[in-house]
């Protein structure tokens, strides 16, 4: 009796601590996302003549791969930022590091709302507008890798998917917001305005980010749960060599794991808005619907997925997603080529079906993909090596393939290879490692022990098992 009350008594204060987990993991990665996709919903639309405009009068399709090449070259620098903000974490703390790269992401992109474009400045106006680009891609290479493992090491062992799908489904939610505010715009005034100014907002309104930035420290002053994640970052760190010496296997197949959900997943966040609007001769507040439409499906089946990691298994999710994806990335094209308003949205929430599955799991598989004191490094650079082989330049490879042949099928063909190759790569997965004991408390305690001046960090944390 006296065995059922305390866990009673315990169930509250547990619950409420995964809550604040989950938020917190939820609210970082929706903040800084909705800030990138802003961007990637400019570049598709009003980069190219703003900012690359004597290429866009003389070759209008070449302009818009450089603007999409903008949109990727800060991919590049994402992994930098994680390796600095890692550094600078063990040294400052994590709570600091966690501001500065929201203000900086912010600020980043509130300056590109300010710059003057290419008609003003001239080739002053590209250099400053990738140069804010890079700042954005290094602000963001730090976060994800804390946010998924607080996600992942707090819960249940039969629920680590579900959980770690958290984090996950920021990234819809990002994009949710950012389409919703882009199609508000479009939709309220003029192509002329649009152009001229309209295209402004989105990015100054993230001087609201700085705010939010603020707001964070204040509440996260006195979180165990900060305090914690502090630790686990100084606890599961590895130098780039060490973890390439020891677990390069791994870091390969976490790249490979990833990189076709990355690319499918921006042609849902920006090209296929794109596409429908300057090649397909769609209204612009037409595709953006089709592709809010889609953030909502790709946000309900990674939540899906997520459930699905914890009850049929996360490698054979993953294969269900990326088979879906194999299936239907040809296929797609010839709805979407129809130009019809439904079955272009039809095409797009086909595709987050597949999506979903091979994204919700990935935040659990990876970190049991990696033991303890590697794991924090090794799903960060899994992870940000991952969004550059697939998503940093997809926008920009579709395009060019777009522009050679003409046929938008032959996107399609890309697409299923990269998700071949991530299927494969998912399969060479050891099945042993799902619901594998992470060792959570015991490098806590072997950090500790070797560096006892830590300890207040987790004065208050609440461990996996309920334990203190």
């Amino acid at each position: 009796m006296a065995d059922s009350q305390t866990a009673a008594a315990a169930r509250p204060r547990r619950s409420a601590e995964e809550r604040k987990v989950l938020a917190g993991t939820l609210v970082g990665t929706t903040i800084e996302w909705y800030d990138f996709f802003i961007y990637a919903q400019a570049a598709a639309f009003v980069l190219a003549p703003l900012f690359f405009a004597p290429l866009a009068e003389e070759n209008a399709p070449l302009a818009q791969v450089v603007s999409w090449a903008s949109l990727g070259i800060s991919f590049l620098f994402r992994p930098l930022g994680a390796i600095v903000a890692g550094h600078l974490g063990d040294k400052y703390g994590r709570k600091m590091i966690l501001v500065l790269t929201l203000v900086g992401m912010g600020g980043a992109t509130a300056l590109i709302g300010m710059l003057p474009t290419h008609a003003v400045i001239g080739v002053w106006a590209p250099i400053l507008l990738i140069f804010l680009r890079i700042v954005q891609g290094f602000s963001a290479g730090g976060e994800w890798g804390g946010a998924a493992l607080m996600s992942v090491e707090h819960a249940p062992r039969n629920l680590r998917s579900t959980f770690g799908s958290y984090p996950q489904i920021g990234v819809p939610i990002g994009m949710l917001l950012a389409t919703a505010f882009m199609t508000l715009l479009t939709s309220s005034m003029s192509e002329e305005a649009f152009m001229a100014w309209g295209w402004r907002i989105p990015f100054l309104s993230s001087v609201v980010l700085i705010l939010v930035g603020y707001l964070i420290r204040r509440a996260v002053d006195e979180s165990p749960v900060f305090k914690e994640m502090q630790l686990r970052k100084k606890e599961s760190a590895a130098p780039l060599g060490v973890l390439l010496k020891s677990h390069k296997k791994n870091v390969i197949l976490a790249a490979l794991i990833f990189a076709a959900n990355n690319a499918a997943g921006y042609l849902v966040i920006a090209f296929f808005a794109s596409y429908g609007a300057n090649v397909l001769g769609m209204s612009r507040e037409s595709t953006l619907v089709a592709s809010f439409i889609g953030g909502l499906g790709w946000l309900a089946f990674t939540m899906l997925g997520g459930r699905l990691g914890d009850r049929i298994g996360k490698i054979r999710t993953f294969q269900i997603g990326y088979g879906i994806i194999i299936l239907w990335a040809i296929p797609m094209w010839f709805l979407l080529d129809t130009a019809s308003l439904p079955l272009f949205t039809l095409a797009i929430v086909i595709l987050t079906i597949g999506l979903g599955p091979s994204y919700g799991p990935q935040s659990a598989l990876y970190a049991e993909m990696f033991p303890a004191n590697v794991r924090y490094s090794g799903v960060s650079i899994g992870y940000a090596f991952g969004s550059i082989i697939g998503g940093a330049f997809a926008p920009m490879i579709a395009q060019l393939l777009l522009n050679r042949t003409g046929a938008s099928w032959t996107i399609g063909v890309y697409i299923a290879a990269l998700a071949i190759v991530s299927f494969v790569a998912v399969s060479l997965v050891p099945k042993s490692v799902e619901g594998s004991d992470l060792h959570v408390d015991e490098a806590h305690r072997e950090h500790l022990a070797a560096h006892p001046e830590d300890a207040p960090l987790v004065e208050k944390s609440v461990r996996p098992d309920g334990s203190r």
